[in-house]
């Protein structure tokens, strides 16, 4: 739930940029991992436990993990920052893409990307037009991601209309 009143963030400076948080795609984000997610819910469960996760967990277990670990090598990471929503590469930091917050109209999760058994779904960045600005894919617990960049968005809405008050007085 998002608080009432936007306030401003702990140890967040107005003239740096500084890191909110930083979060990893699941495998979930790769066509095997919604593979995997489709196998692993197909059949019932019996109380709390699926069939499936007992019958085709234990034998793929190899393979997600292999894609785990390629995810991580070659993949991406996305950043929240108190000033953008990046997409870099895992290694190295290099920039893949950027939506600044004061761009940002909408943080929404697509109904159709969440995946049962991995949490996870793909979180929509849009601009007041309706346009995609960035698409993060396979993000577990989406709806907590998109509370952050709600809440870092309306801070820095905040922040910068309090520094335009501030300017003006001079």
């Amino acid at each position: 739930m998002l608080t009432k009143k936007p306030q401003a963030i702990s140890g967040v400076s107005s003239t740096y940029e500084n890191v909110l948080e930083d979060v990893y795609p699941s495998i979930a984000s790769t066509g095997l991992g919604q593979f995997l997610n489709t196998l692993y819910e197909s059949l019932p469960g019996i109380g709390q436990v699926k069939l499936s996760y007992l019958l085709f967990v234990p034998p793929t277990l190899p393979l997600a993990l292999l894609a785990y670990f390629l995810i991580k090598l070659g993949g991406s990471k996305y950043v929240v920052t108190n000033r953008a929503v990046k997409q870099t590469t895992f290694l190295g930091g290099r920039m893949l893409a950027e939506a600044p917050l004061s761009q940002i109209e909408r943080a929404t999760v697509d109904p159709d990307s969440r995946l049962a058994f991995f949490r996870s779904g793909d979180v929509r960045l849009t601009n007041a037009a309706g346009d995609t600005l960035l698409l993060l894919r396979g993000v577990q617990y989406p709806d907590r991601l998109v509370q952050v960049i709600t809440e870092a968005r309306d801070a820095r809405k905040l922040v910068e209309s309090s520094l335009a008050t501030i300017r003006s007085r001079k």
